[in-house]
């Protein structure tokens, strides 16, 4: 495990950011066999730095990101965020959790996976959520290597949209509370 920082981003954190952002988001299309969808792909970075200047602008009332930074290098290498529902499960849900703050961009740099920093997010993500009065959150994914790793954060999700992206690439969305994944840390 590294030694690692969770803090808030700073405004010289940004460029850092939007590079973080921009890994993990040509990897993750990688992964999924869809480096092809170069718009997708630059759709999906420029929503995510849309969302940190949210944060910015609003000091973290409309959207909420916490960073990790790798202590030893001084380095960004992940973050994650909290912000209103998608548009993406207000019409799955058919507005039922329009009410809800989704977390999302749970994003550790390539180079860092897989050595419980998003775990550390995530748990970070949930402590913030209780301090903020905020009781149940959902989130969501198309991706299936991340749908495999929230199954076994988060169980079977509430909604399954069948290839919702076309043959075998399903959309997964998930409700929880936030003392429940607090009570799962022992908290």
């Amino acid at each position: 495990m590294y030694n690692v920082e969770i803090r808030r981003p700073r405004l010289e954190d940004n460029e850092e950011l939007n590079q973080v952002f921009s890994a993990v988001i040509e990897d993750t299309f990688a992964r999924e066999g869809l480096s092809e969808l170069l718009d997708d792909i630059e759709n999906e970075i420029e929503t995510k730095k849309k969302y940190l200047k949210c944060d910015f602008d609003s000091n973290g009332n409309n959207f909420y990101f916490l960073i990790a930074v790798d202590k030893k290098s001084n380095k960004v290498i992940g973050t994650i965020e909290y912000g209103p529902a998608s548009e993406l499960i207000n019409i799955c849900t058919e507005g039922a959790w329009k009410e809800l703050y989704e977390v999302g961009t749970v994003f550790v740099h390539p180079d860092y996976q897989r050595r419980g920093i998003g775990t550390l997010l995530l748990n970070a993500m949930f402590l913030t959520l209780q301090n903020r009065g905020i009781e149940e959150f959902c989130l969501d994914s198309g991706y299936t290597y991340a749908q495999k790793i929230w199954k076994k954060k988060f169980g079977e999700p509430d909604y399954l949209l069948k290839n919702y992206w076309g043959e075998g690439c399903d959309h997964m969305i998930w409700r929880r509370y936030t003392k429940d994944m607090l009570s799962t840390l022992g908290m």
